[in-house]
């Protein structure tokens, strides 16, 4: 009997489904790829149903749904959706990743990693209330370091510190504001790492705050469109060494990045039974690495 062929079911709240993802997707092995766009949570479960119930349970590994879009919420909604449309032994492995947060979010984290040991840093996650953020400090205090979000609201920061500590009882997660107005928390030198995952646009940290002090090391920008969040720290830069600091730009974490990202599609076809969210797609890469 022939082999089954690997779909990937690409659900995307934007209008165009994203064409980065449909190579992505091409690239890590998919062999047909179904992409639908401005899909809201009602019309999950009859696409689901659709890929679940033309196979049996012992080929769906060989059908995959990825949920993506800009909407970060409303694709987290999603993904709640399809697991809810799944019925037994039939449904498929999934994957979320809304405009690549938990895999950038993962790269990122496993950057700071190579430079530092993360059970004993101090990390300030600046724009820590945003996708990216949020993933960046929950994956920070699944590795035992001590985490502030930080973020223009302190009381949105306080919810997602209380998230985090649902998820990993355990965590060292702080809430501070962005104003530079209550005390010293928000300055750069006092920690080890600073991972700014602002908005686009942003000015997070200046480049005189990034002077002084011997605790600071790796100094992240997720962003890519100027003015980047950090000034002085380039796109491209992939541990440019300057006054004893590491710095690292949005293109410069994007390489690990894209291995995750095909890593984790490509991990849907082993089973049928896996959801990866931002913790699982970690733990792929810290496999690639030990790889």
């Amino acid at each position: 009997m022939a082999t089954k062929r690997r779909i990937l079911v690409q659900l995307d709240n934007d209008a165009h489904p994203s064409v980065f993802d449909r190579v992505v997707a091409i690239d890590a092995g998919v062999e047909e790829l179904f992409s639908y766009g401005n899909i809201e949570p009602d019309a999950v479960e009859a696409l689901v149903h659709g890929a679940i119930f033309t196979r049996g349970p012992a080929d769906l590994k060989n059908t995959a749904i990825f949920v993506g879009g800009k909407n970060v919420t409303r694709a987290e909604e999603i993904f709640v959706a399809v697991q809810r449309a799944y019925l037994g032994a039939f449904r498929t492995s999934v994957m979320l990743d809304p405009n690549g947060a938990n895999t950038t979010a993962a790269a990122a984290v496993l950057t700071a990693s190579h430079h530092l040991d993360l059970a004993r840093t101090k990390a300030l996650v600046l724009g820590g209330t945003g996708p990216v953020g949020q993933r960046v400090a929950l994956l920070l205090a699944r590795q035992k370091a001590a985490v502030w979000v930080s973020s223009r609201s302190k009381d949105r920061a306080q919810d997602v510190c209380n998230a985090i500590t649902e998820k990993v009882p355990d965590a060292k997660v702080f809430s501070t504001a962005e104003s530079h107005t209550e005390g010293n928390s928000n300055h750069p030198e006092h920690f080890n790492l600073v991972v700014s995952a602002a908005a686009a646009g942003v000015r997070t940290i200046s480049r005189a705050q990034l002077t002084g002090g011997e605790m600071l090391k790796v100094v992240m920008d997720l962003n890519a469109v100027p003015p980047l969040g950090i000034e002085g720290v380039q796109i491209t830069d992939n541990g440019r060494e300057e006054n004893g600091i590491k710095y690292f730009g949005a293109i410069g974490v994007g390489g690990l990045k894209m291995k995750i990202h095909k890593a984790s599609v490509a991990s849907l076809f082993h089973s049928n039974d896996q959801t990866l969210d931002a913790e699982q797609i970690f733990d792929i890469g810290q496999r690639l690495e030990v790889a």
